[in-house]
């Protein structure tokens, strides 16, 4: 209750009867409460009784405390008179001071909300807040009453950490003889079970997740869903379609998980459905900070992405591996179902590079009928030599595209230097 600055040039009797008098002021010790005896304040603080006993006498003085023969050391019954008289000579002494809004001390003061119902506080919790500070100006709580009224603010929609403090803000309403709001108190969105997701501790915000390459639409979407829960088991909703469907009665009391895992596969349906030209808009920046800049279309990318990618800033990671063609280990082609190894892929690529090389009109289309005639004449799966030729185009397991839509981003001449090379590393 009482906090000591051994520090202070203030000396500790005065300090105690400083902190005694704002206790009182802030209604933290109400009339006719009984305060510590002399020796227990003094035990507690580790003093001189002492120093105590001549704290008590200048509160005494001061009408503060009154002592009640051995029953001991109460707050005066009439504090607040002479807590104004005390008030009003430090202004007249022309002392810096703040406005507070007077809370009754005794009852309880209720009001409905529309997610949690009936909410009753005791009035002996309520602090009386500042209204008007020192220099002047009002506090964002006093303001923010005023500033709703004028605006005829019907709806008051916010964080449940305000349920407790809401009557402060009813009975400013009340004193001005203002109607109140009605009020919506939102759970909070959780980091994880103990912690909420907060900005102040380094947490993403919305900007932070659309330059990541969230769609702004699927953010809302996500966001939308924490802590209200739509009839049905659709889990996508366009704006208009949150806008029809949303009904308080769908809240939720309690707080909800922050799941960037789920928002991503939303992400991502979202991006699926993008007209491609829309797809490519917001693409192109990410193919600008990638590897291929300025080396291949992105066009012909954007179109092996689109369904593959659940945000947009995947996609530098995504290309960076037709840049990097590195010596391929001979048992990435092994693959047991289509009875696959280094041997196999060694006579597929010998076969297929001379029928690449014959073909004048180089494109995706006219691929597939040069690696179909090749695997009809080896008497092998076509999925086989279309797996062999994708490993040895991009000495990759795992590619965004098959080896045709590879080797139309890279073109003819690439495309057969690459082929020649694998088969070099193979022998």
């Amino acid at each position: 209750m009482i906090n000591l600055d051994y520090q202070s040039r203030i000396p500790i009797y005065e300090q105690i009867v400083i902190q005694f008098e704002r206790l009182v002021s802030l209604g933290v010790l109400k009339p006719k409460e009984q305060i510590p005896s002399i020796r227990e304040l003094a035990t507690s603080l580790g003093i001189n009784p002492n120093t105590v006993k001549k704290a008590y006498e200048e509160l005494e003085s001061k009408g503060v405390i009154v002592t009640m023969s051995t029953k001991g050391n109460f707050v005066a019954d009439n504090i607040d008179a002479i807590i104004k008289e005390v008030v009003d000579e430090k202004i007249k002494n022309g002392e810096k001071y703040v406005i507070r809004q007077k809370m009754p001390k005794e009852g309880t003061t209720s009001y409905h909300d529309l997610v949690y119902g009936d909410i009753t506080i005791e009035n002996a919790v309520l602090e009386d807040q500042i209204l008007i500070k020192s220099d002047g100006y009002p506090t964002y709580n006093f303001a923010n009453v005023v500033d709703d009224h004028l605006m005829e603010i019907s709806h008051v929609m916010r964080g449940n950490e305000y349920l407790s403090s809401t009557p402060k803000y009813n009975l400013l309403y009340d004193a001005f003889g203002w109607e109140h709001p009605e009020y919506v108190h939102f759970t909070p969105i959780m980091k994880d079970a103990t912690r909420k997701l907060s900005k102040r501790h380094g947490d993403a915000n919305f900007d932070d997740f659309t330059k990541k390459g969230y769609l702004p639409e699927a953010i809302i979407n996500y966001i939308a869903l924490l802590g209200w829960s739509p009839k049905g088991e659709e889990e996508k909703f366009t704006m208009d379609e949150l806008i029809e469907k949303f009904s308080i009665d769908g809240l939720s009391k309690s707080s909800s998980i922050f799941d960037e895992a789920k928002m991503h596969w939303l992400n991502g349906e979202y991006i699926k459905e993008l007209p491609f030209e829309k797809f490519m808009e917001y693409a192109t920046p990410f193919f600008e900070q990638s590897k291929i800049k300025g080396l291949y279309d992105y066009n012909k990318f954007g179109k092996l992405l689109q369904s593959r990618i659940g945000i947009f800033s995947e996609i530098p990671e995504k290309v960076e591996f037709i840049t990097e063609f590195n010596k391929i280990d001979n048992e990435l082609y092994y693959h047991k179902k289509l009875k696959l190894d280094s041997e196999v892929a060694k006579v597929v690529l010998n076969k297929v590079v001379p029928m690449i090389e014959a073909l004048e009109d180089f494109s995706e289309e006219n691929l597939h009928p040069v690696i179909i005639k090749a695997a009809e004449e080896l008497e092998k799966k076509s999925g086989a030599v279309y797996t062999i030729l994708r490993i040895a185009i991009s000495a990759c397991a795992v590619t965004p595209g098959g080896c045709t839509e590879l080797a139309d981003i890279l073109g003819k001449e690439e495309t057969i230097r690459r082929l020649k090379q694998a088969i070099e590393w193979l022998n």
